[in-house]
């Protein structure tokens, strides 16, 4: 079994000011830094750490040598990383002495992926092989049909929330998973419990795994409930948590692992994840994961 992220790739630019620019004004920034804007590349971190065969697509422009070669690093098959003519998706991030910012983004090279490619990237996937997409490129209904087609069990973390979700076909979703706020977002819910109710009426095949900050996490397919605290650790970076608890809970529970497993090793990587310094740095390992002794909260 494969799972494929197709997904979006970007650069963050983070320019040092002494305030934000104003309309009409031209402002010198004193520090310029370069690099990987990490997301969705530290889910295919997390997958790949975690025992799965990864394969990452997506669209850079030719400014993603950095982003091609940091994908690479992880072990993910990058094959389908398409580099076009158009800017790489970036973000302009002004950073004032206060610690303040301010961003601009730029979809760029992620929302270039056309029919042909998106056709040419799910070929290489079988029946039972698992879509990971989230909501940063373009084209997300067109892949979703294709792939529910082919036999693919598709999982959604429905980040960022705007209308191109309402665009999709729900329905065809697999694995949902979410955080609180995403949860409210789509269902009009505000309590965890309601949310979950309606999800289930909507979705009734679908597997949801609401996250649920310093609460844990809940598992709902329809027949089994589940849920799991959080384990105490010094939290150092959070940035790459959610991502890693993705990559774990997902590679855990297409193994064929029971959900209550599936929400433990999750739980328990991302806790290492967040007791580590770095992005993708802070991501452990399975043997790692199976090996900690963590206290719960």
């Amino acid at each position: 079994m494969k799972v494929l992220n197709f997904g979006s790739l970007n650069i963050d630019m983070v320019y040092a000011v002494d305030h934000f620019v104003r309309a009409g004004e031209t402002l010198s920034s004193d520090r310029l830094v370069r690099f990987c804007a990490v997301n969705r590349l530290n889910q295919s971190v997390a997958l790949a750490r975690a025992g799965a065969t990864v394969l990452h697509a997506g669209c850079i422009g030719r400014d993603g040598g950095m982003l091609l070669d940091l994908l690479a690093a992880s072990g993910a098959d990058t094959r389908f990383v398409r580099q076009l003519d158009e800017a790489s998706g970036h973000a302009i991030i002004q950073v004032d002495k206060k610690g303040q910012n301010c961003i601009l983004l730029y979809g760029g090279a992620n929302l270039q992926i056309t029919e042909a490619f998106a056709d040419q990237v799910l070929a290489a996937c079988d029946r039972g092989d698992v879509l990971l997409l989230q909501n940063e490129i373009n084209l997300l209904p067109y892949i979703v049909e294709k792939a529910y087609g082919r036999g693919m069990e598709i999982a959604l973390n429905p980040s960022p929330i705007n209308d191109q979700l309402g665009k999709l076909p729900l329905e065809k979703i697999r694995y949902f998973i979410l955080n609180e706020i995403e949860g409210r977002e789509l269902t009009g819910e505000e309590a965890p419990e309601d949310i979950l109710r309606e999800f289930r009426r909507r979705y009734p095949e679908a597997v949801v795994v609401l996250t649920l900050g310093k609460s844990g996490a809940v598992y709902d397919d329809g027949h089994t409930r589940c849920r799991h605290g959080i384990y105490k650790v010094p939290v150092v970076d959070t940035t790459a948590a959610g991502d890693t608890f993705t990559g774990f809970f997902l590679t855990a529970a297409t193994a064929g692992m029971e959900p209550e497993e599936a929400l433990r090793i999750a739980s328990v990587a991302s806790s290492l994840a967040v007791s580590r310094q770095g992005a993708a740095p802070s991501i452990p390992t399975m043997a790692e994961v199976l090996e900690a002794d963590l206290a719960p909260c």
